[in-house]
């Protein structure tokens, strides 16, 4: 596209993209908006140096190549705050640029947006559902080694306390935690003899594994090894509930009333909400959160929404296909709320921003100006703003049975 537009003329039209969802995954009530730190990082860093140069010789011809060897990319971008909810058809991203400068970024957004937004939408509810309980993010035997260190990031954004990638600590410093495995018990001759080491090198303040042979048994070992100041126990297998009922009555029986109850093994939001009235202390979340609990991508889309036309001017643009529609114009947000500041609805102006009447809260912030980030947040702000954005959503999101959106979203303007 670059290439034929640099022929045509048209590549330096100013131009204006929005990245956005036509809907929410299916039965999802919100979703949240992840990746926008490592998306600005990305655009700093896209550069095409020498070896990608070579790459593309015979891909695109020899002036394409020279345009590309000093890209850098010097328009402005707007967009919701990482960690904010979203709803059908909010501006996400509003970039505007040259067309080639604007449309090369499409697919490096796209990916950081769908992947990180997938997950700390699934990671919002989990959090939701364990009601204060801290969450630890567990997954990265379950994705790609990348994907990993980035939906531990996104978890955190969303809510979860820690994560067991060190990889995510060592980059975006996000609190590690763990626990053993069932091969350290399995290595030992006993289990007392595992645990023993465990203690003796970690303090009994550890997590102790209690399921690879018999739980209760494993219990009564366990304090008997560390004492009643056992920091917490693991259970990672059967009907988590039950059991975590019956370790809490022997923990106590035994004096470890402060040993708190970690429960893992494929939890899910379903999972973690029907733990509510169980004796668990904390949920430690794998599978099901890297994979966005059943939609690993959010379906956003990056669509040319406004071009400058022969004359200078600027005209709104739109995709009309049956199905995939998407509505031109640069776009405005607003997060429509009642007086008491619970949202009402999600309004998009076009061309225009939408009236603000005091209680209502604009969404778009400055990312990027004149190609530098301007916009960048701490990992911890990011935090902050998601709990105050989800705090502000109707008491419908606490339902994690399928619904609609918990506001709609109304367009004004053109």
């Amino acid at each position: 596209m670059v290439q034929a537009a640099r022929h045509s003329g048209t590549a330096d039209r100013r131009s204006v993209f929005e990245l956005f969802p036509r809907r929410l995954p299916s039965g999802r009530r919100y979703g949240v908006v992840g990746g926008v730190g490592r998306a600005l990082d990305a655009i700093e860093d896209f550069r095409f140096d020498d070896e990608a140069i070579a790459v593309l010789e015979g891909v695109v011809d020899d002036g394409t190549l020279e345009w590309l060897s000093s890209y850098r990319f010097s328009g402005d971008i707007w967009g919701y705050a990482e960690g904010e909810a979203y709803f059908p058809y909010s501006p996400l991203l509003v970039v505007e640029g040259t067309f080639a400068e604007a449309v090369l970024l499409e697919t490096v957004l796209l990916s950081i947006y769908n992947h990180d937004s997938a997950i700390a939408s699934a990671a919002s509810r989990m959090t939701l559902a364990a009601q204060g309980r801290p969450c630890i993010e567990m997954g990265s035997r379950r994705t790609h080694e990348e994907a990993a260190v980035a939906a531990a990031r996104a978890a955190y954004v969303a809510g979860f306390d820690s994560s067991s990638n060190l990889m995510a600590r060592a980059r975006y410093g996000v609190p590690s935690a763990g626990t053993a495995a069932h091969s350290f018990t399995l290595l030992h001759d006993s289990e007392a003899d595992a645990f023993r080491a465990q203690v003796d090198s970690l303090g009994v303040d550890t997590t102790l594994l209690v399921d690879t042979y018999d739980v209760t048994e494993a219990v009564r070992v366990g304090v008997e090894v560390a004492g009643p100041g056992l920091g917490a126990v693991r259970l990672d297998s059967g009907d988590l509930g039950v059991i975590a009922r019956e370790v809490r009555e022997q923990l106590d029986s035994l004096g470890a009333t402060g040993t708190r109850i970690v429960v893992t093994s494929d939890l899910d939001e379903f999972a973690i909400a029907s733990l509510a009235a169980a004796p668990v202390d904390a949920y430690g979340v794998g599978t099901q959160l890297v994979t966005g609990s059943g939609h690993p991508t959010c379906g956003f889309v990056y669509k040319l929404v406004a071009r400058e036309d022969e004359s200078g001017e600027m005209v709104s643009v739109a995709k009309k296909s049956k199905d995939k529609l998407s509505i031109g114009g640069r776009k405005c947000a607003l997060r429509q709320r009642s007086a008491s500041g619970v949202a009402q609805a999600e309004v998009v102006g076009i061309g225009e921003a939408p009236d603000n009447d005091g209680d209502d809260r604009p969404l778009l912030v400055p990312l990027v100006s004149r190609g530098e980030v301007v916009g960048r947040r701490t990992l911890d702000e990011a935090r902050a703003h998601h709990l105050m954005s989800r705090a502000e959503l109707p008491r419908a999101i606490q339902k994690m049975s399928p619904g609609e959106p918990v506001i709609p979203t109304r367009h004004v303007g053109e």
